[in-house]
């Protein structure tokens, strides 16, 4: 018994650590994914990436799960979440490709407000005002983010809110998997319908690899591929109230990736709204910690 209780605290850090590395790779992934929106269109860039990292799903998944994580019950289930992750990948990249990474990613964050919101529809889960009330506040920091009707307003930035909504949408739709599925199952099959979804709509807008961008594929396959494993295996390690907080660390890489590559430095109103939305997404996940508890 003291045993567990001394390995508990070990357990968290590693956590912690586990996301803190996936979502600086997820970082870099984005950052690779906009300078490659130069020249080549969003679904020919999530072909590749996942066309790379297939194999080594296939071997993540058999090393972590046994062959028994190649086996879905549900596969159209997955098919259908694979369209709502395609729709939500394309539309970031091709968010990327008008804004600023810091800026992209901040809205991306609306995803937990978008969640909370749909669970009531979709799930007929009860949301108690203390909940909306984050909601709203986290919506109100959008609105100073995207600035509406005013000069600074880009329709860009409506990409990556729709980005958020679709991902909203994919994270709902994991109750649709059969409870017998892993969670290692669950990622082969997302990369294998990206893979499938977008090879199908590729050939249309395909443009010639060039040689110097092949380093380019190659790294948004592994960082891609090594962010989400390593953010997965965080939430075995440690509960999702201790290791979430930690994905909005995306928001510092974001900025330094940004001003260090393409000299993007956010405004004041982007800071302020990105913290109203980050107070907002954290009190929703404190909240439902108390609860579940």
């Amino acid at each position: 018994m003291q045993t567990d209780v001394a390995r508990a605290p070990t357990k968290s850090l590693t956590g912690v650590l586990l996301m803190c590395v996936g979502v600086a790779c997820l970082s870099v992934n984005d950052a690779i994914a906009k300078e490659l929106t130069a020249g080549y269109s969003a679904i020919q860039i999530l072909f590749l990436r996942n066309l790379i990292a297939l194999p080594v799903a296939v071997v993540i998944a058999l090393r972590m799960g046994g062959r028994s994580a190649l086996r879905s019950y549900r596969p159209t289930a997955h098919l259908v979440r694979g369209v709502f992750w395609l729709c939500a990948a394309t539309l970031f990249f091709t968010g990327l490709r008008f804004l600023g990474l810091a800026e992209a990613t901040t809205l991306v964050f609306a995803a937990p407000l978008f969640i909370t919101a749909l669970s009531v529809v979709l799930l007929k889960e009860h949301v108690g005002w203390r909940r909306w009330s984050a909601v709203l506040a986290g919506f109100l920091g959008v609105l100073v983010v995207v600035r509406p009707g005013s000069a600074a307003f880009q329709p860009a930035s409506l990409f990556p809110l729709a980005t958020a909504l679709f991902y909203a949408v994919l994270m709902i739709s994991a109750r649709w998997v059969d409870p017998r599925e892993s969670v290692w199952t669950m990622m082969l099959y997302l990369v294998g319908a990206g893979a499938l979804l977008s090879g199908l709509v590729s050939p249309f807008v395909w443009t010639a690899v060039q040689g110097e961008d092949l380093w380019l594929f190659a790294g948004i396959a592994f960082f891609g591929t090594a962010g989400m494993t390593m953010m997965t295996q965080a939430f075995r390690f440690a509960p999702a109230a201790v290791v979430a907080p930690f994905d909005y660390t995306a928001l510092l890489w974001a900025t330094l990736m940004g001003w260090a590559i393409w000299s993007e430095v956010p405004d004041a109103a982007t800071y302020f709204g990105a913290a109203i939305i980050v107070m907002s997404g954290l009190f929703i996940v404190f909240r439902e910690r108390e609860l579940e508890g």
